[in-house]
């Protein structure tokens, strides 16, 4: 760091004056005593070389090496020497106090460099301040872009969602609704008023039935979806369940065979009653819907793995179309009847319905890769612990 020139000069008065103030000093000392203070010397020249650099600390060196020969070194008042071993004496002063010098000056240049490395150490502290700062609110502007584009994307597929919902139940309530208008309001003939009326009224009830089954889906799968089922879960005899689900299947197929093993499903699972009936309800009436009148549901059951019990439901129908597997267990998901063809059957909820009451119960269900014809689905529930 250069010093004002004002500064500059007042360093070098000191540096002159300095040894003579001092000089005067000592000479007002008394005896032979005075000498032993010369070492005075080397501590101004030392100050100066710490604080003002080399150029003060080696002239005041040197002034001070010719007072200390005039006033102290025998004969004094005279710039000779008589003594040796004051030559040696002065010479070991002037060595000395150059070197306090040097050593003065070098101490002053490293502090002047800590002190620069020191205040860049500052500015590039500030700076990366600074750079963090930017980078931080950066950063935030970032995530809140993010975040309102997840926001935007979610409400779009709420949108979405919403939209395929409505389309899918007014296509689902649309024939029904249209049957049972149609049906209820059409004028009857007096010849044929009573069986036409019975014919009527059966087509409305079917039709009410099927409305029922669509709104009691739909609200399942609300409660399923809104984490709210409320499951009783005990002890439940597995094959206790299927033979259940099998007479309930009766009615509506009694031609259907379904095949089962009654002593592989006597085995306990943790279950809901209701909810397991339910679970078998629809895997069966997927199965006897897709499947050929003549050909037979197979159950089978199994372990499920480490503390599970499977069970596998499969027809001999035409199977699941590749491009409905990724989404099959999702809403409103239609596969083709049983002759093939591409028309929708039932209301494509009852696989979503298994798959969530399926998930409550800690399990787990799958559509099978088979080299079989037909589908088979398996699912998964906790075995009940044997006290």
């Amino acid at each position: 760091m250069r010093l004002p020139p004002r500064f500059q000069v007042l360093v070098w008065i000191l540096a002159l004056a300095g040894p003579a103030v001092l000089t005067v000093a000592l000479v007002q000392l008394g005896g032979s005593t005075k000498r032993d203070y010369v070492f005075l010397y080397l501590g101004l020249v030392a100050v100066l070389g710490v604080l003002w650099g080399l150029p003060p600390a080696l002239a005041s060196a040197a002034i001070s090496f010719l007072l200390v020969d005039y006033f102290f070194v025998p004969p004094v008042n005279t710039l000779t020497i008589a003594d040796e071993q004051d030559i040696v004496n002065l010479l070991a002063f002037a060595a000395t106090a150059g070197l306090v010098g040097v050593f003065g000056s070098q101490r002053r240049r490293a502090l002047l460099q800590a002190e620069a490395l020191a205040r860049d150490l500052r500015q590039t502290n500030a700076e990366l301040a600074r750079l963090n700062k930017e980078q931080a609110a950066a950063a935030q502007a970032a995530l809140t872009l993010a975040r309102s584009r997840e926001q935007i994307r979610v409400l779009q597929e709420v949108d979405s969602s919403r939209r395929e919902l409505l389309a899918n139940v007014s296509h689902e309530l649309r024939t029904p609704l249209g049957t049972i208008l149609t049906e209820s309001t059409s004028p009857l003939a007096e010849v044929e008023a009573v069986a036409d009326a019975e014919r009527r009224l059966r087509a409305i009830a079917g039709e009410a039935q099927r409305l029922k089954a669509l709104v009691d889906d739909m609200l399942d799968l609300a409660v399923i979806e809104a984490g709210t089922l409320d499951l009783r879960l005990e002890p439940v005899r597995l094959a206790d369940a299927i033979e259940a689900a099998v007479e309930r299947l009766r009615p509506t197929s009694p031609n259907r065979s379904v095949k089962w093993d009654e002593t592989a499903a006597g085995v306990d699972v943790l279950a809901d009653w209701d909810r397991l009936l339910q679970i078998l309800d629809n895997l069966l009436a997927n199965a006897n819907r897709f499947g050929p009148p003549d050909t037979p549901i197979e159950i089978g059951i199994g372990p499920g793995g480490p503390g599970l019990v499977g069970v596998r439901v499969r027809d001999h129908g035409p199977g699941v179309a590749p491009e409905l597997k990724p989404r099959l267990f999702e809403r409103f998901v239609h596969g083709p009847s049983e002759d093939g063809a591409a028309e929708q059957v039932g209301t494509g909820l009852g696989l979503a319905i298994v798959k969530g009451l399926v998930e409550a119960h800690a399990g787990s269900v799958t559509l099978e890769e088979t080299d079989a014809d037909g589908a088979s689905f398996r699912f998964t529930l906790p075995a009940a612990e044997v006290t």
